[in-house]
């Protein structure tokens, strides 16, 4: 939750009020639909070395997470709103080793115009219950390359009011002596980093530079109460020595030669036992690049550094990022490749120090593998088949940057994918019968990137369309999805059922010809559509009956077609028109371009301009009466609007000055209009940027979401409520995947 200023919001209010007055609050109970595995990237795994049991990931675009007894996950950051929602691009994790209930996090979405805001240091002296903000004065990139890097952030573990944050694009190394309170740059370090991953980039993603990867403290130097005196970090130059230590605290630093320095260290982690510096690196800075690297191992005592990478010749096509330590046990230590993309991921171990190496598999003849796991998704069977594969086909995952081992207990171990977080609690066996139990450890992580939301009046209560990980009929939202949708596309954008016949259903994804229709609720997509083969992404919208689509594409304008025909341009309509279907009559569609709204009466064979959405220049959502026809809903940048005529005309909703994802719900009674849920501005005291209902046709209205519960980036965020609860809506996030709220 967020200490400051938002904790009024929880209060409620006795009555509901007109918009223009007071906006009461009603309670709401949040929970996440559990599609579970994680569903993203996962950077960044750090276990406390001085509580057990005390372990936080972050995620790239979905926030931070602590650990819980029972192997499940909290997140940290649900309070993160419209106003703050780069708070869930968490590019850096720092947990006090001296006082476990401090933490520390470098949130910031991107370091481009995407973002316009510079970066955070979120700070919580309760294990991430609560969090003071730092503001820095330059931008954090949670989501941009080099993710996977670090940690960047590090506590001194001898005077730990000291903190160092290593910055991107430039900006270099920054210091904190007062707990992130303030702080300021360190400029005795000679660089800042250099590399860009393409400079010629000119979106600005691949062409800023990197900067610091890692800090690291040696917490064999120094003493307790005074700053620790030797300190390593690792700077993204190539071409030039690019690890840095100092021996005076951070006074002055020099380069420590022996290292390959045409690539990049991602990793530096110490075994103090050892007094021995380990290092992974790699050609590029990742998550999704990496074609050489090596894995390194410096000696404090003697200053020597040594090449010890699992694997060279030709069987290096690969960078090396995650790397552990077991620190019960000196000498034992893991590395992953970064991106091994054939035939799998790889992990390696060694008890020596590097001097020999196991690995998690090993071909037996070609095309035989020896995978040396039992492989369990049964808390995401989604994922794949609940079994450890005989074929070349990738069940380890890729983008491998996390990897820890539990300071507490030799046995646990975390790593982080491109898609879920695995371990296990039972990593000895892999020096004894080399045969270790894999589990997608991921429940309560939940970072999907939602789409598209529908809630059908029959069959399941909820459907969805996500990015990367396609889309899942939920059958009970409580239970993790057995399968994905199948045909499986990485993103589907949208999808639709039609109204009278509700399991008939349409999807679309990102791909070309990337659409299909299941006539069973979902369960099953057989139908695709002929002449949609270069057509991609945009929005869908199935007709009554299901047998007419009409397709608001990303690159081929609007589409239709009818009974199964080929899609055929329709003309009367602009390029990314917003559409939707009338829910009753077949015949019928809507579309909204600028402060236009349009009709057909022809099954989208044609458009009329029909209406005018005033001054509104970006229609975002229609949404129609399931139970009458003309009976309409529009939102966009200048409000809400509503019609009973078809869109002939339209009253805007009072107090609204902009919405964004609309849905229509059960009625509070049996006779009453559909409760009607609304992602908006709304003015009033207490309203502003939020999500409301109302269940009077828009009179009042109750605001729904609460100091706990901001949701992110309101304009991503895909709204649908059920039909059949009352109260119940559906709120799709850019990064955490999709809740449902009931009345408390």
């Amino acid at each position: 939750m967020w200490r400051s200023g938002l904790i009024s919001l929880l209060a409620s209010s006795a009555a509901i009020v007109g918009a223009a007055d007071a906006i009461s609050t009603q309670a709401y109970k949040w929970s996440n639909v559990k599609i579970g595995g994680g569903g993203g990237f996962i950077p960044g795994i750090v276990f406390n070395p001085s509580q057990k049991g005390l372990a936080f990931v972050r995620t790239d675009i979905g926030g931070a997470y602590k650990l819980d007894a029972d192997d499940s996950w909290t997140a940290l950051q649900d309070f993160a709103d419209n106003a703050r929602w780069d708070y869930w691009g968490t590019d850096a994790l720092a947990t006090d080793p001296v006082d476990p209930n401090r933490l520390y996090l470098a949130v910031g979405m991107y370091t481009n115009s995407w973002d316009p805001n510079n970066g955070t240091i979120l700070i919580s002296t309760d294990q991430g219950k609560t969090f003071d903000a730092s503001p820095l004065p330059f931008k954090v990139g949670g989501n941009m390359p080099g993710r996977g890097l670090g940690e960047r952030l590090a506590v001194d573990p001898h005077s730990n009011n000291v903190i160092y944050f290593g910055a991107r694009s430039g900006h270099g190394l920054w210091k904190s002596t007062n707990f992130g309170a303030t702080w300021t740059q360190v400029t005795s370090l000679p660089s800042a980093g250099t590399y860009a991953p393409d400079p010629s980039d000119s979106s600005g993603i691949n062409s800023d530079k990197i900067g610091i990867t890692w800090v690291t403290f040696d917490s064999t130097s120094g003493s307790t109460g005074q700053a620790t005196p030797r300190i390593f970090v690792g700077v993204a130059d190539v071409g030039r020595d690019n690890i840095y230590t100092s021996q005076d605290a951070g006074a002055t630093w020099s380069t420590i030669s022996g290292f390959n320095n045409s690539w990049i260290s991602h990793k530096g982690v110490l075994s103090p036992k050892e007094n021995v510096l380990y290092v992974s690196t790699s050609d590029g800075a990742g998550p999704n690049d990496g074609s050489i690297g090596g894995v390194y191992k410096y000696n404090i005592t003697s200053g020597t550094v040594t090449n010890i990478s699992p694997a060279s010749g030709s069987d290096l096509t690969f960078g090396f990022g995650g790397l552990a330590v077991d620190l019960q046990m000196p000498g034992t230590v893991m590395v992953a490749a970064l991106n091994c993309w054939w035939p799998d991921g790889q992990i390696w171990r060694t008890t020596d120090g590097g001097q020999t190496w196991s690995p998690f598999w090993a071909w037996e003849a070609y095309p035989d593998l020896n995978r040396y796991y039992t492989y369990d998704d049964s808390l995401a069977p989604w994922i794949g088949p609940d079994y450890t594969i005989t074929t070349l086909d990738k069940q380890l995952g890729w983008w491998i940057e996390a990897l820890s081992i539990d300071p507490f207990d030799s046995n646990h171990w975390l790593y982080g994918t491109g898609e879920t977080l695995y371990g296990g609690h039972d990593l000895l066996k892999w020096d004894t019968v080399h045969n270790v139990t894999l589990k997608s450890l991921a429940d309560g992580i939940e970072e999907d990137s939602v789409q598209g939301l529908i809630s059908p009046p029959s069959g399941a209560h909820l459907l969805s369309a996500v990015g990367d990980n396609g889309g899942f009929l939920h059958n009970d939202i409580t239970k993790p999805p057995q399968n994905a949708f199948n045909p499986v596309w990485s993103t589907n954008v949208d999808l639709d059922f039609a109204g009278n016949k509700p399991s008939t259903l349409v999807r679309i994804g990102n791909g070309n010809g990337e659409i299909a229709l299941s006539t069973d609720g979902g369960n099953t997509w057989p139908v695709t559509i002929n002449g949609a083969t270069n057509v991609n992404s945009g929005k869908i919208a199935l007709s009554a009956n299901g047998d007419t689509v009409l397709w608001s594409s990303g690159n081929a304008g609007l589409l239709v077609s009818t009974n199964g025909s080929t899609f055929t341009s329709v003309s009367s309509l602009p390029s990314g028109s917003v559409i939707a279907a009338d829910k009753k009559n077949d015949t019928v569609f809507y579309a909204a371009s600028g402060s236009k709204f349009y009709l057909s009466s022809n099954g989208a064979q044609s458009f009329t301009v029909v209406g005018s959405l005033q001054s509104s220049t970006s229609p975002a959502k229609i949404v129609v009466n399931p139970n009458i026809t003309g009976d309409v809903w529009v939102s966009t940048d200048k409000g809400l609007f509503h019609s009973t005529d078809s869109g002939i005309s339209f009253t805007p909703v009072s107090g609204i000055t902009q919405a964004w994802a609309i849905a229509l719900g059960a009625p509070e009674g049996p006779h009453g209009p559909p409760a009607v849920f609304a992602a908006a501005n709304l003015t009033g005291t207490g309203g502003g940027i939020g999500y409301y209902r109302s269940d009077n046709g828009g009179e009042t209205w109750v605001k729904i979401n609460d100091a706990a519960h901001g949701f992110g980036s309101i304009s991503s965020n895909p709204l649908t409520a059920d039909p059949r609860i009352y109260g119940r809506v559906y709120i799709g996030t850019n990064g955490r995947g999709i809740f449902f709220g009931d009345k408390s």
